[in-house]
C-alpha cells in the first residue's frame, strides 16, 4: 500500500509530505496507481524548482523507489510560497482523487 503524509504548518500551508510504500495494484510497469502517484509527486517536485524557482530538499531510494520526502526550504518570497502552495495542494487534490478510485492500495494522512 503506498502512504502519503502532508504535513502543514501553523497557518495551514503544506511544508511538506512524503510518500511511501508500494501499490502492488499490477505487474510491475503496468501499475497504474504507483504510476498516477509518481507522475504527480515528482511532477509536483518539478513544478516547485521551475515555478517558484526553489530548490526542494528531496529524500528518494532511488534503487527500490517507494520513498519520496519532500520539504520546502524556509525564506521564500510570498509569491514564491503562494506558487509552491497551489502546487503542493493540487498534488494532495490529485492524491485524493487516486484514492477515491483506488482506496485498497493508497492512504492519506494530512497533519
Amino acid at each position: 500500500m503506498i502512504k502519503g503524509i502532508f504535513k502543514r504548518d501553523d497557518s495551514g500551508r503544506i511544508n511538506s509530505y512524503q510518500i511511501t510504500g508500494h501499490a502492488d495494484a499490477g505487474e510491475y510497469g503496468y501499475d497504474i496507481v504507483c504510476a498516477a502517484v509518481s507522475v504527480l509527486a515528482i511532477s509536483t517536485v518539478n513544478g516547485i524548482e521551475s515555478l517558484a524557482g526553489i530548490d526542494p530538499i528531496v529524500e528518494s531510494d532511488d534503487e527500490n523507489g517507494g520513498y519520496l520526502h519532500v520539504e520546502i526550504p524556509s525564506g521564500n518570497t510570498q509569491e514564491q510560497s503562494n506558487i509552491i502552495q497551489i502546487l503542493l495542494e493540487n498534488l494532495l487534490l490529485g492524491m485524493q482523487s487516486v484514492q477515491e478510485q483506488y482506496n485498497d492500495y493508497i492512504q492519506l494522512e494530512t497533519t
